[in-house]
């Protein structure tokens, strides 16, 4: 008679106390990132250009963090980190690290990249939250492309314990230590890999949900049917459809663009279906409805 295997032991700990991050973009994932760090102790200055944005994030923060301790998602008895919030990106002058998460946009990441490495001080290294664009696309614009690192948190980050930690060609020694030792800090388990376009979870992953949409788009079977079929048959934990209204089907159209400009794989070209459902706005989880309706 099989038992189920004991959960992996935590990562080591790590001081909280010697972390100051500043999260670039109020979005899911720096909504996620910032409560997973507070959740640790750890401080966290946010900055998104949209005031009303970082007045939302405030409450959306306060949620997760609520969630995650009903869920024994934090570790018990740590007092939360301080947040503070702004829309200027010069705050993160004084940052130990800099965690990037704004749009899925090659351009625009490199513009606000370019913009904080002239900021921060050397040595700080700079953290692209990114699930497609290569590190090095990135590199050319920063000061010291040696301090420049991919993450890629999973969504919710307080709940999924694993980060996919990207090494650019220019990545250097001292960066990738200081990432894991922030990891660490959180409480999560670094898995690292070799810069390409999609890295190892994306380029599986989102070609896989685009499939599973193109089915549901020719008629073949419902959403439902899809995911219960892929969960009961196959073991995939919540089916590829409703991880796609986690993820934000806006999201997921953006990273299949840069798979699909960057691979000329035909399969990750965004399917009629995800592109339609985008234009309606409905993108998922985040905004009440998408393959499945959240209100």
């Amino acid at each position: 008679m099989s038992s189920t295997p004991p959960e992996p032991p935590d990562p080591p700990a790590a001081d909280a106390a010697s972390h100051a991050l500043t999260v670039l973009g109020a979005g899911v994932m720096g909504v996620g990132i910032t409560a997973l760090a507070l959740g640790h102790g750890l401080p966290v200055h946010l900055v998104d250009t949209d005031r009303q944005r970082l007045d939302r994030a405030r409450d959306r923060i306060s949620d997760e963090l609520r969630l995650a301790q009903l869920l024994g998602a934090l570790p018990p008895g740590t007092v939360p980190g301080q947040l503070s919030t702004g829309t200027d990106a010069a705050a993160a002058a004084g940052a130990t690290a800099v965690i990037e998460a704004i749009t899925e946009s090659a351009d625009l990441k490199a513009g606000l990249l370019a913009e904080v490495s002239a900021l921060v001080r050397p040595g700080t290294p700079l953290i692209t939250n990114t699930s497609s664009i290569p590190v090095e696309e990135l590199a050319g614009a920063v000061d010291r492309p040696a301090e420049l690192i991919g993450t890629h948190f999973m969504n919710p980050p307080y709940l999924i314990r694993t980060v996919e930690v990207i090494r650019g060609p220019r990545t250097g020694g001292r960066t990738m230590s200081a990432v894991l030792s922030l990891l660490a800090a959180l409480r999560r388990e670094a898995v690292v890999v070799r810069d390409a376009p999609g890295f190892v979870t994306s380029r599986i992953l989102h070609p896989m949900i685009n499939d599973a949409a193109r089915v549901v788009q020719q008629g073949t079977a419902t959403a439902e049917a899809v995911d219960a079929l892929m969960q009961g048959c196959l073991g995939h934990p919540t089916g590829p459809l409703r991880t796609a209204d986690l993820i934000g089907l806006d999201n997921l159209v953006d990273s299949l663009r840069v798979l699909h400009e960057r691979t000329g794989d035909e399969g990750c070209r965004p399917c009629d279906l995800l592109l339609t459902l985008v234009r309606e706005g409905r993108c998922g989880r985040k905004t009440g409805s998408g393959f499945y309706n959240y209100r």
